[in-house]
């Protein structure tokens, strides 16, 4: 079943490529304009936008799915494995909103963001073809515009962000924590590169006690912009040591018009909540609507 819907998407990807026209353009933001930095950018407040990368993997393989999830913390250890297949659906769902504008001389915004990843076992009817995992992230976040000229770019920003982030389960499979994080960006050229370290707050009941050591202390975007064509990685790593941490890579390319196709490409611990202490490499096609 799920050969035959990926080979269908792939043939559906291959058809819609041989129709793009050489003038039609994507439309993409400089991070002034993701961000609304500059005076020339401000468009006030309560406006609906993209913030994550929004996108709809129609196959995701995994080398090692996680089928009977651990924790240090005991209770929130299965005790029984699930029969989950390595191929499902994947998609990221990401929105902003700007809530105040113009703090502290004029210049700081605002921000509530919200994230919303699935992992959907839409391939396996041995278990009704639920929902793997969903993973929930609300945020509070203060940007304030920087102009900082450093090695022929330009530090566009700094800000710290109030963070939440949890799968929404019950015992044994509950994982959530809370972060400070604080953040950078830098802007040269066609590159856009953020550096997002955070400190974990400690939680009464703690269901994910080493989480830290094996997703890691911070985050590091780098995005590439090439005529129509995106290139961006996404990396984390504890810095107190080698181990652990992950990278996703990606690339996205036009299909049709707006309409973009995505390959992701992702290896370590921590893809999804239920799995930051699993390992795995997965690798997925879909198409995407929004990037960084």
């Amino acid at each position: 079943m799920y050969k035959l819907t990926l080979l269908v998407f792939l043939i559906s990807l291959a058809t819609f490529s041989q129709d793009i026209s050489k003038d039609t353009a994507i439309i993409t933001k400089t991070y002034s304009q993701r961000w609304e930095l500059d005076v020339a950018d401000k468009n006030g407040t309560f406006r609906l936008m993209s913030y994550k990368p929004i996108y709809i993997t129609a196959g995701r393989i995994s080398s090692y799915p996680n089928k009977q999830p651990k924790s240090e913390n005991l209770d929130y250890s299965a005790t029984e494995s699930s029969p989950y297949n390595n191929v499902e659906a994947k998609f990221q769902l990401s929105f902003k909103t700007k809530v105040v504008q113009d703090l502290l001389w004029g210049k700081g915004d605002i921000w509530i963001g919200y994230t919303q990843k699935a992992h959907w076992q839409i391939y396996n009817s041995d278990i009704s073809r639920a929902f793997r995992e969903l993973n929930y992230e609300p945020e509070i976040i203060f940007k304030y515009p920087l102009r900082f000229n450093f090695l022929g770019g330009q530090f566009k920003s700094v800000g710290v962000t109030l963070n939440h982030q949890s799968n929404g389960k019950n015992l044994p499979t509950s994982r959530s924590w809370n972060r400070v994080i604080f953040h950078t960006g830098y802007e040269i050229d066609n590159w856009i590169i953020t550096l997002n370290p955070w400190i974990r707050l400690s939680d009464d009941e703690d269901e994910n006690p080493k989480i830290t050591k094996y997703i890691g202390d911070g985050e590091l975007n780098v995005a590439y912009t090439y005529n129509r064509h995106q290139f961006y990685t996404i990396i984390t790593h504890p810095f107190s040591s080698w181990e652990g941490g992950s990278i996703q890579l990606n690339y996205v390319f036009p299909i049709k018009g707006h309409l973009r196709g995505q390959v992701q490409l992702f290896d370590g611990y921590g893809e999804t909540m239920i799995d930051y202490n699993h390992r795995q490499t997965t690798l997925g096609i879909g198409i995407s609507f929004a990037d960084w």
